[in-house]
C-alpha cells in the first residue's frame, strides 16, 4: 500500500518573542500579516494577551473562534497551536520562586500562591476548550516545577522527596489532562530546564505518575537537549510515539576551563551554552527532520526564535526558508521498486528451498 503520511507541516512561527506594543506586532491581524509576509504558513499563539486572543471568550464562543480563524486566514496564515507556557509554569511553583513567577499572573494574584495555582489550572482548562473550538489537535505548555531547586543532589535529598514531588505534580495535572482528553487535544509539555519535566527520565517519571495518560505528550525542542548534552536524535528514537509538537530552535555548547553546563551565572552571551538563530548553532536539523519524518510525525515545524547575538527581525526572515529547505516529502514508494519482483507464498517457500505445501 502507498504511504499516506503527508509529512511535517510548515513553516510556522511561535509569536511569543515577537509580540510587542508597536505595529504590526501589537494586534492579531498585524502580526499574522507580518508572519505571512516572512513566508510562514502558521502561527503558534500565546494566550496571555487579550489583544491576540481572549481565552475565556474562545473557550465559550464558537463564533468568536470562527472569527479568529477567519482573520488569520485573511492574513495568509492559520493557527497551528495555542500556548500556555506561562500559565503552565504556575501550575506548580516551589516557594523559592514565588516572587519571581508572580509576574506571570494577574496583579491581583501576586503574593497569593494558592489562588495563583487555581487560576493557572483554570487557564489550562479554558485552553483545552478553546483549542477544540479552533479545530486544533495539540497544545503547548510547561509543567511547572516543585523539585527544580533539588535537581542537583546536594544537600542529599531525603528518600521519597522526588516521588512525592511527582505525585503532587500528577495530582495537579491529571484533571487538566482529562480536560484535554475530553476536547480531543494533545497536551504537549516542552522538555525544558527549570521544569520538573526537563529530560527523558523526568518525563518518564511524570508519565508513570499519570498512568500513561494518552494526552500527555512532548513538545520536542532540540536546543534544550543540546544544552544539557543529551543525544537529541536518540531522544526521538526513544520517545517518538509521545512527540506531539516540534519547536525548531538552534543552540550551541562550547565548554571551556571556566564553565560548562551550569554556566557560572554568566549572561547569555558569555555562557558556554546559548541559543542561536537557525543555522548559526550546532543542531543537526537534517537528522531531526529525517527522524521525525521516518516516524510519521505530521505536526508543524514551528520556529521558536531566541538568540543573544542576532536581531529578531533577521532571525524571523531567515527562519522560514531554513525550515522550508528541511521539510521532507515522505517517500510514496520504495526507491528500488524499478527492480521489483512478483511475490507469492509458494514462490517465497520455493526460494527458501522449502516444500510448496505448508
Amino acid at each position: 500500500m502507498p504511504d499516506t503520511h503527508q509529512g511535517i507541516r510548515g513553516p510556522a512561527i511561535f509569536l511569543a518573542q515577537f509580540i510587542g506594543d508597536e505595529a504590526p506586532f501589537d494586534s492579531l491581524d498585524g502580526i499574522a500579516r507580518w508572519a505571512a509576509e516572512q513566508g510562514y504558513q502558521a502561527i503558534q499563539l500565546p494566550t496571555v494577551d487579550s489583544r491576540f486572543i481572549d481565552l475565556h471568550k474562545a473557550a465559550e464562543s464558537q463564533s468568536y473562534c470562527d472569527e479568529l480563524n477567519a482573520r488569520c486566514e485573511k492574513a495568509g496564515v492559520v493557527i497551528s497551536e495555542l500556548s500556555t507556557h506561562l500559565q503552565g509554569q504556575l501550575v506548580a511553583v516551589h516557594p523559592a520562586c514565588d516572587d519571581l513567577f508572580d509576574d506571570f499572573a494577574p496583579a491581583e494574584l501576586h503574593g497569593k500562591p494558592q489562588e495563583r495555582t487555581e487560576w493557572a489550572i483554570e487557564q489550562l482548562q479554558l485552553a483545552a476548550k478553546a483549542s477544540q473550538r479552533l479545530g486544533l489537535t495539540a497544545h503547548a505548555t510547561f509543567s511547572g516545577a516543585l523539585l527544580w531547586p533539588f535537581v542537583y543532589p546536594w544537600p542529599q535529598r531525603p528518600d521519597g522527596l522526588v516521588e512525592e514531588g511527582f505525585n503532587e505534580l500528577a495530582r495537579r495535572w491529571r484533571p487538566i489532562l482529562d480536560a484535554f482528553n475530553e476536547a480531543g487535544v494533545d497536551l504537549c509539555f516542552e522538555i525544558h530546564p527549570g521544569e520538573d519535566l526537563h529530560d527523558g527520565a523526568s518525563f518518564e517519571r511524570f508519565l508513570a505518575a499519570v498512568d500513561n495518560h494518552p494526552r500527555a505528550k512532548i513538545l520536542y525542542d532540540p536546543s534544550h537537549l543540546l544544552l544539557q548534552q543529551l543525544d537529541y536524535l536518540e531522544f526521538i528514537d526513544r520517545y517518538h510515539e509521545r512527540i506531539g509538537m516540534f519547536h525548531v530552535k538552534d543552540a550551541e555548547f562550547n565548554p571551556n576551563g571556566r564553565s560548562g553546563v551550569y554556566g557560572g551565572y554568566q549572561g547569555w552571551v558569555e555562557r558556554p551554552g546559548r541559543f542561536r538563530s537557525l543555522g548559526d548553532g550546532q543542531i543537526d536539523f537534517s537528522g531531526i527532520f529525517s527522524r521525525l519524518t521516518q516516524y510519521g510525525f505530521d505536526g508543524w515545524a514551528v520556529l521558536e526564535w531566541e538568540c543573544c547575538i542576532k536581531d529578531a527581525a533577521q532571525g524571523a526572515a531567515e527562519g522560514a526558508p531554513f525550515i522550508e529547505a528541511h521539510l521532507i516529502q515522505p517517500a510514496g514508494r520504495a526507491f528500488d521498486d524499478f527492480a521489483g519482483v512478483t511475490t507469492s507464498v509458494s514462490r517465497n517457500r520455493r526460494i527458501l528451498g522449502l516444500s510448496s505445501h505448508l
